[in-house]
């Protein structure tokens, strides 16, 4: 069961259905349930606010991939605490995988961070998700089901890339003041969640990134090369942040430097894609 069977789920989805696997996508609305069974994907919908929808679903004993967003406003996530509530009265998964964020760690102004790291969430959405952390640890200590929390970078690929915002020309910060960010191609966050389910420790915590991080700016330089676009204007600091959407103000006042090695060597994920360059030339050849 892929719960938020989007734009990385449906990945997932095809990589089990490949293998012979049943897989069903559950969605929220009848056009993400028409784009599933298009693709030939078992699809289910699941409006929160329609209790007899969400008890209509058998989760019982199953393996579980949590890949819906919370809300898009306050500190709590009602999406997750509606699911284990539903949990209860239904029956619990085997195994829940969460793909949660690297947004729970705050800002560590520029440090290398692993799974240790205190969790000092600036953002409300990053509250968001450390709160559904938190429901679903509870879940897992009361109903014995297993969980893996992967806390996962920015994920880019096909149709995954700032295309328009470097051809619309808005500025960046000039890159010697712009916060370190990290990312992962999503081909290597489909089967980091296939790994996570197959063999993650349960109630463990994994990094998911390339483990290459760069600043924002130099992303987007790599990108525009990657494409053959210009790069956008770079400013500095003072004069970018008033131009900036209040989204991008709030990801360049976070920096950190996130480490895989957990992932690598414990969860045993060989990346495809280990290194910006390889992944930009692979997400654009499927794209075209």
């Amino acid at each position: 069961m892929i719960l938020g069977c989007g734009y990385v789920g449906t990945r997932l989805a095809r990589q089990y259905q490949a293998a012979g696997e049943s897989v069903t996508g559950v969605v929220r609305s009848e056009q993400g349930q028409a784009r599933l069974r298009a693709a030939g994907i078992e699809a289910a919908r699941l409006p929160l606010g329609e209790p007899d929808v969400l008890d209509s679903l058998d989760w019982a004993g199953a393996e579980v991939f949590h890949l819906a967003p919370p809300p898009g406003e306050g500190r709590e996530d009602g999406v997750t605490r509606a699911l284990v509530e539903h949990f209860a009265r239904v029956g619990d998964p085997r195994r829940l995988v969460y793909v949660s964020t690297t947004g729970v760690y705050g800002d560590c102004d520029g440090a290398w961070v692993d799974e240790s790291q205190p969790l000092r969430p600036v953002a409300d959405r990053a509250w968001r998700r450390l709160d559904a952390e938190c429901v679903l640890r509870e879940w897992r200590a009361r109903s014995g089901g297993e969980l893996v929390i992967l806390r996962v970078a920015g994920i880019y690929g096909p149709d995954r890339l700032p295309l328009a915002r470097l051809r619309s020309g808005q500025p960046l910060v000039r890159a010697e003041e712009a916060p370190y960010s990290n990312r992962i191609h999503v081909d290597d966050l489909v089967a980091t969640c296939r790994a996570a389910m197959a063999r993650g420790g349960d109630g463990e915590v994994y990094n998911v990134s390339d483990g290459r991080p760069s600043t924002m700016t130099e992303y987007f330089r790599a990108v525009a090369a990657a494409a053959g676009l210009a790069r956008a204007p770079e400013l500095p600091l003072a004069e970018a942040m008033g131009q900036l959407s209040a989204g991008m103000r709030s990801y360049m006042a976070e920096s950190r430097r996130l480490s895989n090695r957990k992932l690598c060597e414990s969860l045993g994920v060989e990346l495809r894609y280990p290194d910006l360059e390889a992944g930009l030339r692979a997400a654009l050849a499927e794209a075209s």
